[in-house]
């Protein structure tokens, strides 16, 4: 930025904006995180009798990092979605492909270790890109292991989040997981990307920590190092402020730290408030904030780091240390939803042109061998049993349901185990479409409003470019969400949402106002929610269901529904 475009940002006339991504305000000053490692030196040749030991350098290199990712993904209390990519991140690091390809450039040609990586990158790199869709935004993650390879070749530090002095507002062009997983707050007082979009990895783990965060913030590049702004991550706006303002957490957006009872609106419409939970730490803390139970337990860590299946004793150990803080609260377990940016190594899924739009979640067992069938039916066993054993009532429902006749297989197999309620996610929009065939083979349903999105608009939710379409205000997505309430109302069947979305208090109060009758997100969103739910009266959450609804866009939704009070 330029010494008069920061002048004018001082004087206030021009604000940055981009899209929120966690409430909540902050003044600090601005840390860069700098950018990937540029291209390694090409020469000079590594002489014949040496290429041996050169190459072999490699494989150890690509160990190490693929081991820091593994320990980075395994950190107790890490927002789960971060921790699934940082475990699939983890085995690219170590791709034989890869590794092969790069030690026979130091074998054949003397090319240097670091440099062999990085060309052997390229390759892949530029084949993901020719595939276009969401092999392409994989890309990335392969040049986010290639630099991390490289550095630790070089012996340089890896790319990343610089350590931080003091509180302090990141800025970034974006944020990998591995970059914010070692994050805390009140030393990362707000994360500002350039890119991404409110279902970014950053956006989910700066909601987990309390964070506030806005992404796909043009012009965020132009911030200088130590320029001290303020970031509003409800409006998204980030602004430079006087020298003299006072660093740290605006308390004056800060709201309740605990979700106070059982919620209701101001005319006694009674609406659950539940979290979103990996492990027993996120358990802890949804049980200190007052959740009134689980909307989503997320049962694929324990599966994404095996190279076998885990005992049926070992799940159902682990289940009831995840649950054993929340006895005598509901808990709903997600199963199995592998696939994708979640590959299970024992599952040996077979290649897919397009892993998002093939077989995974539910899929996975309806369209897979034996062997699949028989893990998920000692999954739903384990989770019985382990719900049992924690003293929590247990709920459990299927990802990726498309259909009728797909909830009803799920349905049986899990009553077959012992569940007494069975339900399943709403993430495609097929599921909305045939939503009275549908509801009426289950006990409940949950919106996952982050998959649910990227189906709609077929636009990949890590994509920034995307992040627009992205939006959970989007009125395309309101409307679904419409019609499948009002289908949900003719046979009484409860629906939650346990997407991002439900972390937005505005956007909560337009689920109430539609029909939703539970709200799930991660425990530090949670008081928020209920204190802006219990606020209102359920009229007045219906007008901001109407008025977002019929908004032409995201924005005019927001200000619309933000606009009833």
């Amino acid at each position: 930025m330029s010494t008069t475009g920061t002048r004018e940002q001082q004087a206030g006339t021009v604000p940055l904006r981009g899209t929120p991504a966690s409430a909540g305000a902050a003044v600090g000053p601005v840390v860069r995180v700098p950018e990937p490692l540029g291209e390694p030196p090409a020469g000079p040749a590594v002489p014949a009798e040496r290429r041996e030991d050169e190459a072999a350098r490699i494989a150890p290199a690509a160990a190490a990092v693929g081991a820091r990712l593994m320990a980075l993904g395994g950190r107790p209390g890490l927002a789960p979605d971060v921790a699934n990519v940082l475990f699939a991140t983890s085995m690219m690091a170590e791709d034989p492909a890869l590794l092969d390809a790069a030690t026979a450039q130091v074998r054949e040609h003397g090319t240097p270790p670091a440099r062999a990586v990085y060309e052997a990158a390229a390759g892949f790199v530029a084949a993901l890109q020719a595939a276009g869709g969401y092999m392409a935004e994989r890309a990335g993650d392969v040049v986010d292991v290639r630099d991390r390879v490289v550095a630790e070749l070089l012996g340089v530090p890896a790319p990343g989040v610089p350590l931080l002095e003091g509180p302090s507002v990141l800025v970034a062009r974006d944020l990998a997981p591995a970059d914010t997983a070692t994050l805390e707050p009140g030393t990362a007082l707000a994360l500002v990307t350039e890119e991404g979009g409110p279902t970014s990895h950053t956006a989910i783990l700066a909601r987990s920590l309390g964070v506030p965060a806005v992404v796909g913030c043009r012009g965020a590049a132009g911030l200088a190092e130590g320029e001290l702004v303020r970031v509003d991550g409800a409006a998204g706006t980030v602004e430079p402020v006087d020298a003299g303002t006072a660093v740290g957490a605006d308390r004056a957006a800060s709201g309740p730290t605990t979700v106070g009872g059982p919620v209701t609106t101001t005319d006694g419409h009674r609406v659950a408030i539940v979290a979103n939970i990996a492990e027993a730490g996120d358990a802890e803390r949804a049980a200190g904030v007052g959740a009134e139970g689980v909307g989503l337990l997320r049962t694929e860590l324990t599966f994404l780091s095996a190279a076998t299946e885990p005992a049926p004793a070992a799940q159902r150990a682990g289940y009831a240390a995840t649950m054993a803080p929340l006895r005598g609260r509901p808990v709903t377990a997600r199963t199995l939803d592998a696939g994708a940016d979640k590959p299970v190594p024992f599952l040996h899924m077979a290649p897919e042109p397009n892993p998002a739009l093939g077989v995974r979640g539910q899929r996975v067992f309806d369209q897979g061998t034996a062997d699949h069938d028989g893990v998920l039916d000692r999954q739903l066993a384990a989770l019985v049993g382990g719900a049992a054993d924690a003293g929590v009532r247990l709920k459990v429902m299927a990802p990726m349901i498309a259909t009728a006749g797909e909830a009803a297989r799920f349905v049986a197999r899990a009553r077959a185990a012992g569940a007494d309620e069975v339900g399943v996610m709403i993430e495609v929009p097929a599921a909305v479409l045939g939503a009275r065939e549908l509801l009426a083979e289950v006990d409940f349903v949950s919106v996952g409003t982050n998959d649910l999105t990227q189906y709609l608009f077929a636009a990949d939710r890590q994509s920034g470019a995307l992040a627009g379409l992205n939006d959970p205000w989007q009125p395309a997505l309101l409307r679904l969400l419409d019609q499948l309430c009002r289908e949900a109302a003719l046979s009484a069947t409860p629906v939650g949402v346990c997407g991002e979305a439900a972390a937005d208090p505005d956007l909560a109060v337009v689920l109430v106002g539609l029909g939703v009758t539970s709200l799930s997100a991660s425990p530090a969103a949670l008081p928020a929610v209920a204190a802006r739910i219990a606020a209102l009266d359920l009229e007045a959450c219906r007008r901001a269901a109407g008025a977002a609804l019929a908004a032409p866009d995201a924005a005019a939704a927001r200000a619309a529904a933000r606009g009833v009070g």
